[in-house]
């Protein structure tokens, strides 16, 4: 399938920022001019500009010319959704094993998160991640019910499934992410070899499209003695949360 037209644009637009082709306070091309360069309807090009302020690259916009705000991120948002990407590009060897994966009714909670009503049909998994074979983190992850039947049959061990999903077309280039701690419950503690009640790090996330509704609710639960959390931030740029290694 073809990398849709906005992707693409928002690709070359990365490529040129990272490059120093457009440097930091430099003016981005105009809609208009996006528009005339990539043969394009304003949508896609929208799409793209909405895309790279998300992410913190650009800035301005109402009434005043968008300028680029930063070179890169300090941790592109792909990277973080994707627990194989951010394992590989740190030198380990990222591995999933599949334990479930369902079409069942939405919870209240996963409902409230995804903007369903409690009961509508959602795909649920349900996976173990592992870093140089080490089980590191249980993710427990529901899709809202068109983008999870795109995995039902998809290997889910194959790679990253964010990777998969990019390449249907799926946008989930937004997301709002709540840190704390949580006590490992029997499954967390089988599948994490910890003790019940042995303290997790725990990741709730909801990833949106540009267009801001709902796409994914996750449960990400992580050994802390493996995986931390730090938040890096500047006066020119929203925070970004950074997951670490820890090696022991």
């Amino acid at each position: 399938m073809e990398t849709p037209l906005h992707e693409r644009i928002a690709a070359d637009l990365r490529r040129a920022i990272a490059s120093g082709e457009l440097a930091v306070g430099d003016p981005v091309p105009s809609e208009s001019q996006l528009s005339a360069m990539w043969n394009a309807s304003r949508a896609p090009v929208r799409q793209a500009l909405s895309a790279l302020r998300a992410e913190g690259m650009i800035g301005g916009g109402r009434g005043k010319p968008a300028v680029v705000r930063m070179q890169a991120l300090s941790q592109p948002f792909e990277t973080f959704l994707s627990f194989s990407s951010w394992a590989a590009g740190m030198g380990h060897t990222p591995g999933q094993r599949t334990l479930e994966i369902a079409l069942r009714p939405a919870s209240a909670e996963v409902a409230d998160a995804l903007g369903l009503e409690e009961g509508a049909q959602v795909v649920q998994l349900l996976r173990q991640r592992s870093i140089d074979g080490r089980p590191t983190m249980l993710e427990r992850t529901t899709f809202v019910e068109p983008v999870g039947r795109l995995l039902l049959d998809f290997d889910c061990d194959s790679g990253s499934l964010y990777a998969h999903l990019g390449s249907c077309g799926v946008d989930m280039s937004v997301a709002r992410h709540q840190i704390d701690a949580v006590a490992a419950d029997e499954v967390d503690s089988s599948l994490l070899d910890v003790p019940v009640g042995a303290p997790l790090l725990r990741e709730r996330r909801r990833a949106s499209g540009v267009d801001g509704r709902p796409v994914e609710y996750s449960d990400d639960r992580y050994r802390p003695d493996m995986v931390s959390f730090s938040i890096e931030n500047s006066q020119q740029a929203r925070p970004a949360l950074l997951r670490d290694w820890r090696a022991s």
